[in-house]
């Protein structure tokens, strides 16, 4: 007999190709006298003995003691052995064998005596060794206790997809019994779909050896999910003799999977909602942007909806009234849209809700409201509710209606709607919702207490600015303010910015731009006391250098408090018509631009050098006019930072983009429009001017930058002269002949203006004010007519004390000049010059 083939390494060690070689079965043949005949090299290796040290020998010489056990565990001698093989002509057993190297072999045999036709009987055995034979005993018992008690379905797949055997958990699982499944290929057993991603795993495992794990499918029945698990069975030489594949049903573990997820979610919605929320303090945005965060995400359609008097800022409703109060939509959001939505879903609808509705009740006892299907709507809308005829058209089949809830009064409603096949609502849902209406109802609330302050800091603002500009002869003026924060009214946040133009005497004009560092109604306050005290100072006629130095000594008084000290820019700009001088001051203030013609039709733009100064507020700080003659029709800007200073820009960098600007304006331009050009080219990326600006025929937030986070103040003049032969000048020397040439000349004047009216009073009282001039001074006097809105008559000495009024007795002789110009002028008035003083009347033109 020949041995089982076999396959060796490279290194000449042999490995086993079968579980014969495995085994390692040993086959001997003895006569019927029990002498070895054939020695298999199987057993040579078995036992160690060679074949010619064995043949010819009795097998009886290498049993060892006890030499043999039956079947049933009863010792049996070598003699024995040969009894029971001649009489039952066959023997199983275990034996313990001498090995070659003196230590014992442990072996199951097997033998038969074998009697040929014809011929002498033999005996022919074969040999195991038990610590194989069992080690294979215990692995196959193994593999057959996991088919039988895993949990897990387990099967093994030829290389053909057909199943070679199947424990009873699997049959289980597919639904299939063993006797149905043994035999049949994955698409025979399973639902098409399944069986052909299934297939492809299998074939994928079977070509690339590449186990794949924890694959989850839909269970067979539709009503689970299974985990499989594919693995390529080979055998000892590399042939690939099928798959294993092991499934376990997962359906609960993907259930609280998904019900993690959904928390998940949940938690991510809630977090989202608050984050997009929490900077947001306008009614209509917030209102939208909670709307827009939950569709499609959680719900095809939403609407929220305030009482009227909470979206317009107003106070909150009061619970006796809430039945009858109509609510507004101030955001909604639709997963699609058409006419029949957009009809619903309008912004700005103003929806009222009977009290025995679904909504009134909810608004009555801020108990939320949850319909799970279509007859539920139905069942649950009141005929006079508006949502009852529009419920079929958008195909609402699930609605949750929440309140929105601010210190314990109810704001308005959150209104939710889920569309026919998605899944309606559920309590989580509902929790959900309740937990998001609460801190809406919170953010709405402050955003409603945001838009009063706002409103009443907008309009004390507005109130605090100028209500009439004058417009005297030589002076054309434009103006703009934008509250900061945005273009939009709605945004807008009232800051510390003003402008001013103030009359002065002798037909000269203030023009005044500053800044109070902060926003809000404390700035705007600050800033009204700082703009009167500027007024209140302009009267005296001071220089702008000296107004300043005043001011900045007011500052602990015009401070906001104790703990927040007045911190403020100004520029102030003094200019005469007369002779197109202008003489301005800057506290820490950007500086102003004067626009000149350059010869060719353009604009030659250039700050003006004057010294800077330190803001308001500053102790110590000495504060610098300078003078200069402008051009006729020149142009003078001044503004506040706001204008040139934008997030991500150097202040320089939107200096010199303010003075291109200018530079590119046409000639003679309407200053109405260098506004809004101003205001529009300024913004970050350009912008539209909005008309409701602080400017003529406006009265809110005007156009400005997009960005505009700071506020914008902007004053222009036009620069000019008075009209040729609107003034006149005369000296006269302090002689006693000087009061009768000076009224000569006032009178020879004013007939030659056409103003022969105003000749008598003209001439008494500046013959009054020489008479005062001659008698108190020493030297040249001086008197000036202008004409213009009003007559302005000044006359001037270069005594600096200035005349006092005082009531004249009837033994007084003199005394009381001063006292008829004071009743005799419509406003009089004294300032001081360089050398000296100047007093002045003005009368009106008739």
């Amino acid at each position: 007999m020949s041995d089982p083939p076999k396959t060796f390494h490279s290194t000449g060690e042999r490995v086993s190709t079968s579980l014969l070689d495995t085994l390692r079965i040993g086959i001997v043949m003895f006569d019927a006298e029990g002498y070895v005949r054939l020695w298999s090299p199987a057993t040579e290796e078995i036992l160690g003995w060679p074949a010619e040290e064995i043949v010819g020998r009795h097998y009886a010489d290498y049993l060892t003691g006890p030499p043999v056990t039956s079947p049933s565990g009863t010792p049996v001698g070598a003699g024995e052995i040969y009894d029971a093989l001649q009489h039952e002509k066959y023997w199983r057993g275990i034996l313990r064998v001498r090995h070659r190297g003196g230590h014992t072999v442990e072996v199951e045999g097997r033998a038969s005596l074998i009697t040929p036709a014809g011929g002498r009987p033999f005996i022919l055995a074969n040999l195991v060794e038990t610590s194989r034979l069992r080690a294979v005993e215990h692995d196959l018992a193994a593999l057959d206790a996991l088919f039988a008690t895993s949990p897990l379905g387990i099967a093994f797949l030829d290389t053909e997809h057909r199943y070679v055997r199947v424990n009873d958990a699997l049959a289980r699982l597919n639904g299939v019994p063993v006797s149905e499944t043994l035999g049949r290929s994955t698409r025979e057993v399973l639902p098409p779909r399944t069986a052909e991603s299934l297939t492809q795993i299998q074939s994928l495992v079977l070509k690339t050896g590449r186990p794949v794990v924890d694959t989850v499918v839909a269970a067979p029945d539709g009503h689970g999910w299974h985990s499989v698990s594919y693995g390529r069975l080979t055998s000892p030489d590399g042939r690939v003799l099928g798959v294993s594949s092991t499934v376990m049903d997962v359906t609960e573990r993907r259930d609280a999977m998904e019900k993690i997820e959904r928390a998940r979610q949940r938690l991510k919605l809630l977090d989202d909602v608050g984050v997009a929320l929490g900077d947001l303090l306008d009614l209509p945005r917030l209102a939208g942007t909670l709307a827009d965060s939950l569709v499609p995400r959680f719900a095809d359609y939403a609407s929220v909806m305030l009482y009227a008097s909470v979206a317009h800022g107003g106070e909150l409703p009061r619970p006796d009234r809430l039945p009858d109060s109509p609510l507004l939509q101030l955001g909604t959001a639709a997963k699609t849209r058409g006419p029949t939505v957009d009809a619903v879903l309008r912004v700005g609808r103003e929806v009222v809700f009977a009290p025995e509705s679904v909504f009134g009740k909810v608004l009555g006892s801020a108990v939320p409201h949850m319909t799970l299907t279509e007859e539920d709507l139905r069942s649950a809308l009141h005929p006079d509710d508006p949502a009852s005829s529009v419920a079929n058209p958008l195909n609402v089949a699930s609605v949750l209606i929440v309140p929105l809830r601010a210190r314990d009064v109810v704001l308005g409603l959150l209104v939710l709607g889920r569309a026919e096949g998605r899944a309606p609502f559920d309590r989580d849902d509902l929790a959900l919702t309740m937990e998001l209406a609460g801190r809406a109802g919170i953010s709405l609330d402050n955003a409603r207490l945001y838009a009063r302050e706002r409103e009443s800091a907008l309009m004390l603002q507005r109130s605090l600015l100028p209500q009439h500009v004058p417009s005297p002869p030589g002076v054309q003026v434009a103006y703009r303010y934008v509250p900061g924060g945005s273009r939009t009214e709605a945004e807008a946040e009232a800051g510390g910015d003003w402008f001013d133009v103030i009359s002065l005497a002798g037909g000269r004009i203030a023009l005044v731009v500053g800044d109070v560092m902060g926003h809000g109604l404390r700035a705007a306050a600050t800033m009204g006391r700082l703009r009167t005290a500027v007024r209140t100072l302009a009267g005296l006629d001071l220089s702008p250098d000296e107004l300043l130095r005043r001011v900045n000594d007011l500052a602990d008084d015009l401070a906001q408090g104790p703990d927040e000290p007045l911190m403020a820019t100004c520029v102030y700009a003094v200019y005469d018509p007369s002779t197109r001088r202008c003489t301005l001051a800057t506290a820490g203030h950007v500086p102003p631009l004067l626009l000149v013609d350059d010869g060719s039709g353009g604009w030659s733009v250039a700050p003006v050098e004057a010294p800077s100064g330190a803001p308001l507020g500053v102790d110590g700080v000495e504060f610098e006019s300078v003078e200069l003659t402008v051009e006729e029709g020149a142009l003078l800007v001044l503004y506040t930072d706001g204008l040139i200073e934008h997030r991500g820009e150097d202040i320089t960098e939107g200096l010199d983009r303010l003075v291109r600007l200018l530079a590119e304006l046409p000639d003679q331009p309407f200053l109405e429009d260098v506004c809004d050009r101003v205001l529009d080219g300024m913004a970050p990326g350009g912008g539209t001017p909005d008309p409701r600006g602080v400017g003529p025929g406006g009265s809110g937030a005007s156009a400005g930058p997009v960005d505009s986070v700071d506020d914008v103040a902007l004053l222009l003049a036009r620069l000019g002269g008075l009209p040729e032969g609107s003034a006149a000048s005369w000296t006269f020397p302090a002689e006693r002949y000087a009061v009768r040439r000076a009224r000569d000349a006032a009178r020879r004047t004013l007939r030659e203006w056409g103003l022969g009216e105003l000749v008598d009073d003209t001439a008494l009282l500046v013959s009054e004010l020489v008479t005062n001039s001659m008698r108190h001074a020493h030297g040249p006097i001086g008197v000036r007519m202008v004409r213009g809105s009003s007559l302005l008559v000044e006359v001037s000495d270069p005594l600096p004390v200035p005349p006092r009024e005082h009531v004249a007795t009837e033994d007084d002789e003199g005394g009381r000049g001063i006292q008829l110009v004071a009743r005799g002028a419509r406003r009089w008035g004294t300032r001081h010059g360089p050398i000296g003083k100047t007093v002045w009347f003005e009368l009106p033109i008739p």
